[in-house]
């Protein structure tokens, strides 16, 4: 019987990378998914599990049809879409094509990769798919990291449908969102900013995101903090809640030294 096997995508580094350590230190073998293939092999190599690298651009469409064609012979029972980057600053201001390429890696290639391993999990009538969103996803709006709340709106959104079309149909089939506050991984050089509130570690927030998904939890926020303030979130009007939002983006400091 062949090994079971995990496909993680954006493990270069981040929530991704603990992602895979967590996997393959549950005994699952790996394809790891990303556009550094240096950072890749540093991982690879510290690994326990068989390890397969697949260096791609998940923002060009027809590489996410290779990754999938790739692995699609293998035992996959986990898909871990974590793949995806964010951004900062007026919507009037801000790059359109980083804005597009936001949108085609945090939304299209998750939305392919989903759509693709998900009728061979419902097939299978088995598996596992986390889609790596943000606590962005839960809330009205984001002043300032406007394009990126909403790519992860799109995220927390899509998987909660299909997590109740699975149930509906009873199926075994497996789907949730994690979707975490601040993490101290390189999103922040990406995205332009220092956040306000206390990070937790990208190692925290796989961990917590690892035993949700095994435990069957369809939207997973890590820590308490942020988890009071998505529930807080729901008694207050959607205009206000943009507006709150939007002053605590407008605090965030500009990262002078993105290296």
């Amino acid at each position: 019987m062949k090994k079971r096997t995990a496909v993680v995508t954006g493990a270069s580094s981040g929530i991704g990378r603990e992602i895979a350590k967590i996997l393959s230190d549950k005994g699952f073998d790996l394809v790891l998914c990303a556009r550094r293939e240096d950072k890749l092999e540093e991982l690879k190599s510290m690994l326990k599990t068989n390890t397969e690298i697949v260096t791609a651009d998940l923002s060009e469409k027809n590489q996410c049809f290779k990754l999938y064609e790739k692995t699609r012979n293998k035992n996959i029972a986990v898909l871990i879409n974590c793949a995806g980057f964010g951004g900062f600053g007026q919507f009037s201001e801000t790059d359109l094509e980083k804005e597009l390429e936001m949108i085609d890696v945090n939304i299209k290639s998750l939305h392919i990769l989903t759509k693709l391993y998900l009728k061979d999990f419902v097939q299978k009538d088995k598996g596992y798919i986390l889609n790596v969103s943000s606590s962005a996803g839960l809330m009205p709006a984001g002043p300032y990291m406007s394009a990126y709340y909403a790519t992860k709106a799109y995220v927390t959104s899509l998987t909660t449908a299909i997590a109740q079309e699975l149930k509906n149909n009873d199926s075994n089939v497996y789907i949730g969102a994690l979707c975490p506050g601040p993490v101290d991984t390189e999103f922040n050089d990406v995205a332009g900013v220092k956040f306000g509130m206390k990070s937790i570690s990208a190692k925290e927030c796989a961990d917590y995101g690892i035993k949700m998904m095994f435990q069957r939890k369809t939207l997973i926020v890590p820590s308490i903090t942020m988890k009071a303030s998505v529930i807080s979130q729901r008694f207050l009007p959607r205009g206000l809640m943009a507006s709150i939002t939007g002053e605590i983006q407008k605090r965030k400091e500009i990262v002078i030294n993105k290296n």
